[in-house]
Protein backbone atom coordinates (compact mmCIF):
# COMPACT_ATOMS: atom_id res chain seq x y z
CA UNK A 1 0.00 0.00 0.00
CA UNK A 2 1.20 3.49 -0.88
CA UNK A 3 1.49 6.05 1.10
CA UNK A 4 0.05 9.75 0.30
CA UNK A 5 2.77 12.39 -0.80
CA UNK A 6 3.39 14.77 2.25
CA UNK A 7 2.48 18.17 1.40
CA UNK A 8 5.29 20.62 2.74
CA UNK A 9 4.32 24.32 3.91
CA UNK A 10 6.18 27.58 4.57
CA UNK A 11 6.13 30.13 6.91
CA UNK A 12 7.57 33.80 5.49
CA UNK A 13 8.61 36.69 8.26
CA UNK A 14 5.12 37.48 9.57
CA UNK A 15 4.12 33.74 10.43
CA UNK A 16 7.77 33.50 11.83
CA UNK A 17 6.73 36.74 13.83
CA UNK A 18 3.51 35.00 15.22
CA UNK A 19 5.30 31.82 16.72
CA UNK A 20 8.35 33.46 17.85
CA UNK A 21 9.14 35.95 20.54
CA UNK A 22 12.45 36.88 18.91
CA UNK A 23 12.47 40.47 17.76
CA UNK A 24 15.44 42.37 15.29
CA UNK A 25 18.43 42.28 15.64
CA UNK A 26 18.02 38.75 17.56
CA UNK A 27 15.84 36.81 15.06
CA UNK A 28 17.75 34.73 13.52
CA UNK A 29 15.20 33.01 10.85
CA UNK A 30 13.74 35.01 8.26
CA UNK A 31 11.98 32.08 6.19
CA UNK A 32 10.93 28.26 6.82
CA UNK A 33 10.82 26.28 3.97
CA UNK A 34 9.63 22.05 3.64
CA UNK A 35 7.72 22.18 6.75
CA UNK A 36 6.67 18.98 7.48
CA UNK A 37 4.93 19.20 10.45
CA UNK A 38 6.98 18.88 13.46
CA UNK A 39 9.36 16.56 11.87
CA UNK A 40 11.59 18.64 9.47
CA UNK A 41 11.81 21.73 8.22
CA UNK A 42 14.77 24.33 6.82
CA UNK A 43 14.92 27.69 7.94
CA UNK A 44 16.50 30.20 5.82
CA UNK A 45 18.61 33.14 7.59
CA UNK A 46 20.61 35.93 4.86
CA UNK A 47 23.14 37.12 6.46
CA UNK A 48 23.90 40.74 5.58
CA UNK A 49 26.79 42.96 6.07
CA UNK A 50 24.43 45.67 8.18
CA UNK A 51 23.67 43.09 10.85
CA UNK A 52 25.15 44.82 14.16
CA UNK A 53 27.07 41.75 14.98
CA UNK A 54 29.79 42.88 12.28
CA UNK A 55 31.44 45.76 14.01
CA UNK A 56 32.63 44.27 16.72
CA UNK A 57 32.87 40.33 15.29
CA UNK A 58 35.54 40.81 13.28
CA UNK A 59 36.10 44.39 12.06
CA UNK A 60 38.81 43.20 9.58
CA UNK A 61 36.93 40.21 8.86
CA UNK A 62 33.54 40.12 9.60
CA UNK A 63 32.22 36.62 10.56
CA UNK A 64 28.78 35.22 11.46
CA UNK A 65 29.44 34.11 14.92
CA UNK A 66 28.67 30.45 15.36
CA UNK A 67 26.25 30.96 18.57
CA UNK A 68 24.23 32.78 16.18
CA UNK A 69 23.99 29.72 14.34
CA UNK A 70 23.14 27.19 16.97
CA UNK A 71 20.67 29.83 17.86
CA UNK A 72 18.98 30.05 14.35
CA UNK A 73 18.74 26.60 14.37
CA UNK A 74 16.67 26.35 17.95
CA UNK A 75 14.54 29.52 16.55
CA UNK A 76 13.72 27.36 13.43
CA UNK A 77 12.97 24.10 15.21
CA UNK A 78 10.90 26.18 18.19
CA UNK A 79 9.08 27.83 15.59
CA UNK A 80 7.78 24.32 13.82
CA UNK A 81 6.80 22.74 17.19
CA UNK A 82 4.67 26.43 18.19
CA UNK A 83 3.31 25.05 15.03
CA UNK A 84 2.78 22.06 15.70
CA UNK A 85 0.95 22.84 18.84
CA UNK A 86 -1.66 25.69 17.87
CA UNK A 87 -3.08 22.75 15.28
CA UNK A 88 -4.03 21.30 19.01
CA UNK A 89 -4.70 23.70 21.58
CA UNK A 90 -3.63 27.23 23.02
CA UNK A 91 -0.32 28.81 21.77
CA UNK A 92 2.64 28.22 24.30
CA UNK A 93 3.86 31.32 26.31
CA UNK A 94 7.20 30.74 26.12
CA UNK A 95 9.42 28.08 24.52
CA UNK A 96 12.79 27.47 26.07
CA UNK A 97 15.77 26.30 24.71
CA UNK A 98 17.18 24.03 26.77
CA UNK A 99 20.47 22.09 25.00
CA UNK A 100 22.72 21.78 22.95
CA UNK A 101 25.12 18.77 21.98
CA UNK A 102 27.40 17.67 19.78
CA UNK A 103 28.18 20.69 17.91
CA UNK A 104 30.87 21.21 15.06
CA UNK A 105 31.62 24.53 13.21
CA UNK A 106 32.78 23.42 10.28
CA UNK A 107 33.37 26.42 8.10
CA UNK A 108 33.20 29.92 8.61
CA UNK A 109 29.62 32.34 7.39
CA UNK A 110 30.26 35.46 6.18
CA UNK A 111 27.86 38.64 5.00
CA UNK A 112 26.17 37.63 1.61
CA UNK A 113 25.96 33.95 2.57
CA UNK A 114 22.77 32.36 2.61
CA UNK A 115 22.15 29.69 5.58
CA UNK A 116 19.95 26.85 5.22
CA UNK A 117 19.02 25.44 8.73
CA UNK A 118 18.05 21.90 8.30
CA UNK A 119 16.00 20.53 11.30
CA UNK A 120 15.05 16.97 11.95
CA UNK A 121 13.12 15.65 14.91
CA UNK A 122 14.72 13.06 16.92
CA UNK A 123 12.35 12.68 19.34
CA UNK A 124 9.17 14.86 20.70
CA UNK A 125 7.87 13.99 24.47
CA UNK A 126 5.18 16.13 26.36
CA UNK A 127 6.79 19.30 25.37
CA UNK A 128 9.74 18.49 25.04
CA UNK A 129 11.72 18.29 21.38
CA UNK A 130 15.03 17.12 20.22
CA UNK A 131 16.40 17.71 17.16
CA UNK A 132 19.40 17.44 14.49
CA UNK A 133 20.18 20.13 12.92
CA UNK A 134 22.69 21.36 10.44
CA UNK A 135 23.95 24.68 8.88
CA UNK A 136 24.63 24.94 5.17
CA UNK A 137 25.80 27.77 3.00
CA UNK A 138 25.63 26.68 -1.21
CA UNK A 139 25.15 22.80 0.01
CA UNK A 140 28.46 23.01 2.22
CA UNK A 141 28.30 22.16 6.23
CA UNK A 142 29.48 25.35 8.06
CA UNK A 143 27.67 23.92 11.81
CA UNK A 144 26.12 20.71 12.73
CA UNK A 145 24.59 20.40 16.78
CA UNK A 146 22.08 18.86 18.33
CA UNK A 147 19.44 20.94 20.27
CA UNK A 148 15.87 20.19 22.22
CA UNK A 149 13.56 23.22 23.50
CA UNK A 150 10.53 23.36 25.89
CA UNK A 151 7.24 24.75 25.29
CA UNK A 152 5.43 26.30 28.53
CA UNK A 153 1.93 26.50 28.11
CA UNK A 154 0.57 28.26 31.64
Amino acid sequence: MSEAPTTLHTADIMRILDLLPHRYPFLLVDKIVEIDGDNSCIGIKNVTFNEPQFTGHFPSRPIFPGVYLIEGMAQTAGAICVASRLSQQAKPKQVFFMTIDKVKFRKPVEPGDRVEFHMKKLNNRRNMWWYRGEAKVDGALVCEAEVSAMLVMD
